[in-house]
């Protein structure tokens, strides 16, 4: 698979047994996958991070940046990003600071990371203010996409990573939803999802048109959700719950049609993944500040991706505050 952008393009391996990295090439990984995959890492040079998503943050970029000068890492050298999606959008930052921009590689270890953040180009960090606030448009030089890492992960992990694929299925493809399994996705089910994202992502690179918006059903509401528990849910769970309370505002506002939450809620409960805001994030003013920050938003209404029907999805820029205050008023 090629994926083409305004630069070029990039082509996106699958593959069965482990990725072959170029030799020597600098890698920066977390705490958690240089444990699992010693043999790996041991023939590049490599910097490791501690794993979590307050590594996703500018404290963090300093010091890569700096290891890659004591490194001599030259303009035209690639690194390479090793982990889930905060590697992967660490890393991918700083290539695309480091030197004015240096090239960089996606290995995604994580099911989220293969079909979400390790196409399209988009990296960054956090700031306390909210998620991905600093970041760049910066496509990847290549996406090695391996399932084999899959098997290492823990079931809580691989149900995270399906919320994503759920996501693509509901906005475009219901049969992809309809397909998926508790158990994790097959190597058909994430080469079809990356596909739609492709889609997306030519369409629409610098979210411009709003097409590439749509991809952000369930994360306006997740991300707040994600800010507002410190992270203590994660970012797959975090989205299944937007997901549904986005699809009950579109029902709310008439934008979409009455009983699609329903099916929604059916399909990821099936999956094993969460359709209701925990009481402990009931915090409809916190949570409506987070929104606020949300890098769809202009002026003073809210911006959300809704669904329009089954498999069909719009970003609609001009949703009114108190429309959000009912729906958490209606479901909390």
């Amino acid at each position: 698979m090629v994926v083409q952008h305004s630069r070029g393009s990039y082509p996106v391996h699958f593959g069965e047994g482990m990725p072959e990295l170029p030799a020597g090439a600098p890698l920066i990984t977390d705490s958690n996958l240089a444990a699992l995959y010693p043999e790996l890492i041991a023939n590049h040079p490599h910097m490791i991070v501690p794993a979590g998503e307050a590594s996703k943050s500018l404290l963090s970029v300093g010091p890569i940046v700096s290891w890659l000068a004591s490194q001599n890492v030259r303009r035209d050298q690639p690194i390479v990003a090793l982990g889930g999606g905060v590697i992967g959008d660490l890393a991918g930052f700083v290539a695309s600071i480091y030197m004015r921009g240096i090239p960089f590689i996606q290995v995604p270890t994580s099911l989220l990371a293969m079909v979400d953040s390790s196409v399209g180009g988009k990296v960054g960090v956090d700031l306390p203010e909210g998620k991905n606030l600093v970041g760049a448009f910066w496509p990847p030089a290549a996406v090695h996409i391996h399932p084999v890492f899959l098997h290492s992960l823990p079931d809580f992990e691989l149900t995270n990573g399906l919320a994503e694929v759920a996501k693509m299925g509901a906005i475009l493809d219901p049969a992809l939803l309809e397909s998926l399994q508790p158990d994790g996705a097959t190597l058909a089910q994430i080469q079809r999802s990356v596909d739609l994202k492709r889609q997306c992502v030519e369409a629409d690179e610098f979210e411009r048109s709003g097409i590439r918006a749509t991809l952000n059903f369930g994360h306006t509401i997740g991300h707040a959700l994600e800010q507002v528990t410190d992270y203590e849910i994660p970012h797959g769970r975090a989205v299944a719950i937007g997901m549904i309370a986005e699809t009950q505002l579109g029902e709310q506002l008439g934008h979409t049609p009455a009983g699609t939450a329903d099916w929604l809620r059916a399909h990821l409960e099936r999956l094993g993944l969460p359709t209701s805001i925990p009481a402990a994030a009931r915090q409809p003013q916190a949570l409506i500040q987070a929104m606020r920050r949300d890098k769809k938003v202009s002026g003073e209404n809210l911006a959300f991706a809704l669904l329009t029907a089954r498999g069909a999805c719009k970003l609609f820029a001009d949703i009114p505050v108190r429309a959000v205050e009912e729906l958490f008023n209606n479901i909390s």
